[in-house]
């Protein structure tokens, strides 16, 4: 007999389910992730570096991202359900150690444990369930899933470089895209986003809680190139000026114009699991833009006057379309239309990206951190007058 109780899950009490410690502890290994994820692009600043970095940051999101799901049903003080999370959590700091050679001869490590990880979370809540809850359907097509991209993750693993790749591109597809057709597999047939019973105030404070993390980083990482610069006057202390505004705009366009909206529209949406799931599609986009603008503010503090070819803007002129149209389509989710300032930002720093071979990277950084600050503003201005982002 199915039902919709059971002694793990979150007591659903009508109040917000709070963020525990044991998440907060278990998002330090992601922390860690993001450091490896701008360090890896860093070295490997060209277009195939590029796309490698893409296809490990999906990884290292939808490791947590599966995660995040889980203990929004399950309370993590349980004792198992504890248990679980602190294993998923070794699992992941084998695999965020082993990004740097991931497409090396580190390739079976990280999809090993990135496998272990997704398949392993997976069956232990199925088999917690055991077909005596409502869940333990969708967590059945989800090891599905999970199983069958572990085959593509192993493969890849398996492979040189080139195929790796193509083979870690159809893992990820399989883990990012199967949600959006409901885990539908033959036998099992499909969840729906009603089945998905979130607490929707918990699932957007998780993915708040991610995006200061990644901000976090980006300070991190602003502040330690800043202090191994040999010069701390002149231009090197013009272009920390120029990333610490930027990384203060991209704050400011995320926290100060839709956060506290996003919260509130999950939190009382008759389908809480459609949002929810539209929040983790768009956040992918947000989270990744802040990783690659950290990046570029390591380039611009190391060498402000530094030339900027083809590699430098893959990041400088990436960073700030992504995490603009990332954050429009966020705001598409809770207002119901994506803003044309956010598509005109974006359209203004391609149109950077296309003049950069006449600049220098702290001209290029100065002009993406104003057009930034500007949709922030004018998005600000908008929610003061009570208008919906523009």
């Amino acid at each position: 007999m199915r039902s919709d109780t059971h002694p793990l899950l979150r007591p659903r009490d009508g109040g917000e389910a709070k963020v525990t410690y044991e998440e907060l502890f278990f998002d330090l290994i992601y922390a860690f992730a993001v450091t490896q994820l701008s360090h890896y692009l860093l070295a490997h600043l060209t277009p195939i570096g590029a796309l490698q970095t893409l296809l490990l940051w999906f990884a290292v999101w939808l490791g947590w991202q599966y995660t995040c799901w889980v203990t929004n049903w399950f309370d993590p003080r349980a004792t198992p359900i504890r248990a679980m999370l602190f294993g998923v959590m070794l699992v992941g700091l084998v695999m965020s150690a082993a990004i740097p050679g991931a497409f090396e001869e580190r390739g079976p490590v990280f999809a090993a444990a990135f496998v272990t990880m997704q398949v392993g979370r997976s069956l232990f809540i199925w088999l917690v369930l055991r077909r005596r809850h409502q869940l333990a359907d969708n967590f059945a097509r989800i090891l599905g899933w999970n199983c069958i991209a572990a085959v593509f993750w192993i493969a890849g693993a398996l492979s040189p470089t080139t195929p790796r790749m193509l083979w870690w591109t159809l893992a990820v597809a399989c883990e990012y895209v199967s949600p959006m057709f409901g885990f539908r597999l033959p036998g099992l047939g499909r969840s729906h986003t009603s089945d998905w019973t979130i607490e929707g105030g918990h699932l957007a404070e998780r993915c708040q809680g991610f995006v200061i993390m990644a901000l976090g980083e980006t300070i991190l990482m602003t502040g330690d190139t800043f202090a191994q610069t040999n010069s701390l006057g002149g231009l090197s202390s013009l272009a920390f000026l120029s990333a610490f505004a930027g990384t203060l705009a991209m704050w400011w366009l995320y926290f100060g114009t839709s956060s506290a909206d996003g919260s509130h529209v999950i939190a009382h949406s008759k389908d809480p699991g459609r949002i929810g799931a539209y929040f983790h599609y768009v956040h992918v986009l947000i989270i990744g833009g802040i990783i690659v603008t950290a990046v570029g503010n390591e380039l611009v503090i190391a060498h402000p006057h530094g030339h900027l070819d083809a590699e430098a803007v893959i990041v400088m002129a990436f960073a700030p379309i992504a995490y603009l149209l990332g954050n429009g389509l966020y705001k598409r989710v809770v207002y119901g239309r994506f803003p044309p300032s956010h598509l005109l930002g974006a359209l203004a720093a391609a149109l950077l990206g296309a003049a950069a071979p006449a600049l220098d990277l702290l001209t290029m950084n100065t002009l993406t951190t104003v057009v930034i600050l500007a949709v922030a503003g004018w998005n600000s201005s908008r929610m003061r007058s009570r208008q919906p982002a523009l």
